[in-house]
């Protein structure tokens, strides 16, 4: 079965992500048709970019390193769930995500952000950035916004009309990762 990874992708205490990546796996494991896990950097721990060789040769010297590359090698696709601070993505999450190369190719994401405008000037960088780990991102974006979809700005209580972009972007995440099935085999 197709497993995706949703990618928690701030550190920050107090974090607004933890309920928004709840909320996408509660939605995700009802929707069905693949095998969903929730993914906290929070759990990993990873230093600043801390491997003196590139992360494409595949050559880890860190066991957190190791261990990271295990857990992106596991899933066929991903959804980011991100922030934006100061019109980008956190560096929790760019740091994650440059810790590996081969780890993140031929699989499919999407993503689910969240900021003052949606969060979707992160996403717009995330989406360059996926380009360059071979990584094929879906057109369907749930963008939330903390005047909107969070009381007080820190309490989640997202919008009726999101769970059905959520839909959306699962099926085509979970299409997208199924069909590069084979091109991650012929890799």
């Amino acid at each position: 079965m197709t497993k995706i990874g949703i990618i928690l992708g701030s550190t920050r205490p107090g974090r607004n992500g933890e309920a928004v990546a709840k909320w996408v796996l509660d939605l995700a494991q009802k929707h069905g048709g693949a095998e969903f896990e929730l993914v906290d950097l929070l759990d990993y721990n990873l230093p600043h970019l801390d491997e003196a060789v590139p992360p494409s040769l595949g050559q880890y010297q860190q066991e957190h390193t190791k261990r990271w590359s295990a857990t992106v090698a596991s899933f066929d696709g991903y959804i980011f769930v991100t922030p934006e601070y100061n019109h980008s993505t956190s560096g929790a999450l760019k740091n994650a995500i440059d810790f590996v190369y081969n780890e993140w190719n031929n699989k499919a994401a999407g993503f689910v952000s969240y900021g003052s405008a949606g969060g979707t000037r992160a996403v717009e960088h995330l989406r360059l950035i996926m380009g360059e780990l071979q990584v094929a991102d879906v057109r369907a974006q749930v963008a939330l916004t903390l005047a909107n979809d969070f009381e007080n700005w820190s309490v989640f209580k997202p919008g009726a009309q999101h769970e059905a972009t959520v839909k959306t972007l699962l099926d085509q995440v979970i299409s997208w990762s199924t069909a590069l099935a084979t091109v991650r085999a012929a890799a």
